[in-house]
């Protein structure tokens, strides 16, 4: 183990847990438990909440399996990566104001929450949570697998290893912390993104010999890693198109974008997140996966894509710096997985235990649950990231689908259309969920184009022909 490298990783772990420690007080002081651990009493100010949500989607996909399809397809990649730029500023430009005077109307703290108030139907909250649970599972094993690759890579360590340590670390400070030490963890570790990427980029840069003598390598080596269709040519500008339905549109439909835009303080703090938000999210996804490219002429020959980037980075830095820069990339993994598991851990006691089991749970009972069951989410996820695939990017991307899939058009149908009821809500998650698994098993990129753009499409017309069809049910915008 080389402890010049280490050490900044661990100095990045303890300044997580004592932002864990500090925020703990708020969670221990806190009148109403649910609305401070699951959403940090809607207090999140512009910056904090641009870096909460550049740093939660930014995962272990941008900074470790990113760079590494880039690395197998080449330049391609790095243009299919760009459509993600402006994730945040699409969020907030769609969901924004609306979303969050809604949320507060109805006293929602989960997306789940307001689909209920919205539909005013039980199976919306069942199908929902049922869809949180399948997908983001995947989603949280992908940054799992992710944040122990790299403190595999990086200490020489077993990865099962690897893998007890990163998740103790992840578990501790969300259960004594919540959604406050998330988000203001976010906030620290979105500037480490940041700055990691810059420095890996120069890094590289200088490690290649310059842009030029890198790309002559690529092209030496092979010409389509140049090309805008990969290095096997088969990502056409159709499937490279129908990814921004993944990677930009659908982001609107993920209960772990949307919670954010029911969290910030007011219409200042979203405007100021706009902008900064979409800076950020442009240069680490520009940053990353140019790397990646850069990589395959600096580095040849490595096997599994989650490695890229960290051999990279041991192999051209000293290896303090190495450490400082390998930071990020633990930093985007733990934003993402430290959100996700408190989403899960939500679904489950504000929207199935205080929904349906036990609405006047005391206080105490519900800080109680909470806590034990993020910690059983975070041991099931721990078990089933234990045999990991080469490439997580693909369980991320699956992921991402299933949930746009679901609830894309619930959400913004049920902020912009006063026809839309609950049967209309149901049939599109129903149609959306099940042609998304089946198209991806047995049919995936179906014409060309992205798994994920049928079943929207088929979720749309299904919410709207029954919503048709039941246009006399009661919701509440009825």
């Amino acid at each position: 183990m080389n402890l010049s490298v280490v050490a900044p990783l661990l100095i990045f772990l303890v300044l997580i847990f004592m932002i864990g420690l500090y925020s703990s007080k708020f969670v221990k002081s806190s009148n109403v438990f649910v609305q401070e651990y699951f959403l940090g009493s809607r207090e999140l100010g512009g910056f904090i909440l641009a870096m909460t949500m550049a740093a939660t989607y930014g995962s272990a996909s941008s900074f470790l399996s990113g760079p590494g399809a880039a690395y197998q397809y080449g330049l391609a990649w790095v243009l299919l990566a760009m459509s993600q730029v402006a994730t945040g500023y699409f969020v907030l430009m769609i969901l924004g104001k609306k979303f969050a005077i809604m949320a507060r109307k109805y006293k929602a703290v989960t997306l789940v929450d307001f689909l209920y108030a919205r539909y005013q139907n039980q199976w919306v909250v069942i199908l929902a949570v049922l869809s949180i649970i399948i997908f983001l599972f995947s989603a949280m094993t992908a940054q799992w697998i992710g944040g122990a690759r790299l403190v595999e890579s990086i200490t020489g360590l077993s990865y099962t290893t690897a893998l007890i340590i990163f998740a103790v670390s992840v578990i501790f400070y969300v259960l004594i912390g919540g959604f406050r030490a998330v988000a203001i963890t976010d906030m620290v570790q979105g500037l480490i993104m940041v700055t990691g990427t810059f420095i890996l980029l120069f890094a590289a840069l200088k490690a290649g010999g310059g842009m030029e003598n890198i790309m002559t390598k690529l092209g030496e080596e092979n010409p389509n890693l140049l090309s805008p269709y990969g290095h096997d040519r088969s990502l056409t500008p159709l499937y490279i198109s129908s990814f921004w339905i993944l990677v930009g549109v659908g982001v609107v439909g993920l209960p772990q974008v949307a919670v954010r835009a029911m969290s910030y303080k007011d219409s200042k703090a979203m405007h100021r997140a706009l902008i900064i938000g979409t800076v950020v999210v442009g240069v680490i996804m520009l940053g990353m996966h140019l790397v990646g490219v850069m990589a395959r002429a600096i580095v040849p020959g490595i096997e599994v894509g989650d490695k890229v980037m960290p051999t990279l980075a041991m192999t051209i830095m000293p290896d303090w710096l190495a450490g400082i820069v390998l930071a990020a990339p633990m930093a985007a993994i733990m934003s993402t997985v430290d959100s996700l598991l408190l989403l899960v851990s939500s679904a489950i006691i504000k929207d199935v235990y205080l929904h349906f089991i036990n609405p006047k749970a005391p206080e105490q009972k519900i800080r109680q649950m909470s806590l034990w069951i993020t910690a059983v989410i975070g041991a099931a996820v721990f078990i089933i990231a234990l045999n990991p695939p080469n490439l997580i990017i693909w369980l991320n991307l699956f992921s991402f689908g299933g949930l746009e899939a679901v609830f894309i058009w619930p959400v913004v149908l049920g902020l912009y259309w006063k026809q839309a009821n609950g049967s209309g809500a149901i049939a599109s998650m129903v149609t959306g969920m099940l042609s998304y698994i089946i198209l991806h098993s047995y049919y995936p990129n179906a014409f060309g184009m992205h798994t994920v753009v049928l079943p929207i499409l088929l979720s749309l017309i299904a919410f709207i022909i029954v919503s048709k069809l039941n246009r006399k049910e009661k919701t509440s915008l009825g």
